[in-house]
């Protein structure tokens, strides 16, 4: 079949983002022995027009459509991001009777209501590596599509539980680079880089296990470090790895580091780190495998609140590691997250009395938790009132403890 898949992300909310995951679904679908067309609407001057010239000159048979988020999870004045892409369904229904199927991080979170608002006909959910092919299999066969895993259709209720593949080594990375190589020559790009998916650590108000499942599933580090080379070749020489968390497995980590270091690759990365039993042997590895950043989730600085959002590590564990990465040279990008079940005004100044004193490089404050389906926190926000039973959490609702409204507004600094 002639498949065309759309990354419809525009948005550069930290940094340009390069559609890794469309990136991994065009590889798998071309190995499935569909032709495959990639459009990326990231740096299109005129995205309706190179939509139409691309349906015009491919004439695709089915057309997948990647939804990476949602909203910017900004409170005060959020930006729900799905209206930018409607008009990309809509023109793919002025310009082509294929049917229109949805997939990627953000549209797993909400897959009926976002088919529901974008008017799309179909959508998949989990590892799109294993669930789009299969819905074109279904198509090419005749049969249901809800005979495929993962697979929803707009206006029906049944539902098909989302496919986690136990083994990542099956699903191919990216043949090559094509799928990138419009970023390669902006200089400002870091390339997504992933060798783990899942997470086992549960947080109150996180959305991960409805996109990767609570099992960890990883690749091979030779896979990985092979992959980065490709990218190197194709121009890149900054990238970050979009793993929920490095260091979880951390011989995973320990292991990408030593072939990355053998490689001699030459290159800068950034990860992310849960600060919970992160050894030494690891920081000074990433740092001698050219690590220069780390994204510190730690969320509070308050061991209570801590503890209410589910974290596996305290303050003390978070000022360890930070210093350790000081140590080594590795710059720290520090998150809060207040407003949450049980702030107050006390626990509100711990977070931020402890976030100075690490002296990290960089901080970014948010105030109010967007409200997630499934998670505890949306369970919260229910009995309290906060939501009902009838919300629609696709569109952006927030939770901020009253104890703190509305002085945490005026007090708090959005970054430092």
């Amino acid at each position: 079949m002639k498949v065309l898949l759309i990354s419809a992300n525009t948005e550069q909310i930290n940094m340009p983002t390069i559609p890794l995951g469309l990136g991994l679904v065009a590889g798998v679908t071309r190995r499935a022995g569909h032709d495959v067309e990639f459009l990326d609407l990231m740096f299109a001057d005129d995205p309706a027009a190179a939509l139409r010239e691309s349906i015009r000159a491919f004439e695709p048979e089915v057309i997948g459509v990647s939804v990476r988020n949602i909203d910017d999870q900004n409170m005060d004045q959020p930006r729900f991001l799905l209206e930018k892409v409607r008009p990309i369904i809509a023109e793919c229904r002025a310009d082509s009777p294929a049917p229109i199927v949805l997939g990627g991080a953000g549209y797993s979170i909400f897959p009926d209501e976002a088919l529901t608002y974008l008017g799309a006909d179909f959508g998949v959910c989990g590892d799109g590596e294993v669930a789009f092919p299969a819905l074109l299999g279904a198509f090419a066969r005749g049969e249901d599509p809800l005979t495929a895993l993962g697979v929803r259709v707009r206006g029906r209720k049944v539902q098909t539980a989302a496919p986690f593949s136990a083994a990542l080594d099956t699903l191919p990375l990216p043949v090559n680079a094509s799928y990138a190589a419009a970023h390669a020559q902006r200089g400002e790009v870091w390339a997504p880089i992933q060798s783990r998916r899942g997470c086992p650590n549960d947080c109150s108000y996180c959305s991960t296990a409805c996109i990767q499942g609570r099992t960890i599933r990883t690749r091979s580090p030779h896979a990985v470090v092979d992959h980065l080379e490709r990218m190197v070749g194709a121009g890149f020489n900054r990238f970050y790895f979009v793993d929920n968390s490095f260091n979880i497995p951390e011989a995973q980590g320990l292991e990408l580091c030593r072939l990355i270091a053998v490689r001699r690759l030459n290159i800068r990365w950034r990860a992310i780190l849960y600060p919970q039993r992160v050894s030494t042997e690891l920081v000074r590895a990433m740092a001698a495998a050219g690590c220069t950043d780390v994204a510190l989730g730690f969320e509070s600085g308050c061991g209570r609140i801590l503890r209410e959002m589910n974290k596996h590590f305290d303050p003390n564990d978070v000022r360890r590691l930070a210093a350790l990465l000081a140590d080594h040279g590795i710059r720290r990008m520090g998150f809060l997250l207040l407003g949450g079940p049980g702030e107050t005004r006390t626990s509100v100044d711990e977070s931020l009395t402890f976030a100075e004193s690490l002296h990290l490089d960089g901080l970014k404050i948010t105030v109010g938790i967007r409200i997630y389906p499934g998670t505890a926190l949306a369970r919260r926000a229910l009995a309290e009132g906060v939501i009902t039973a009838e919300t629609n959490l696709l569109f952006p609702a927030f939770y901020l403890a009253r104890e703190v409204e509305p002085w945490i507004r005026d007090v708090v600094p959005k970054s430092r």
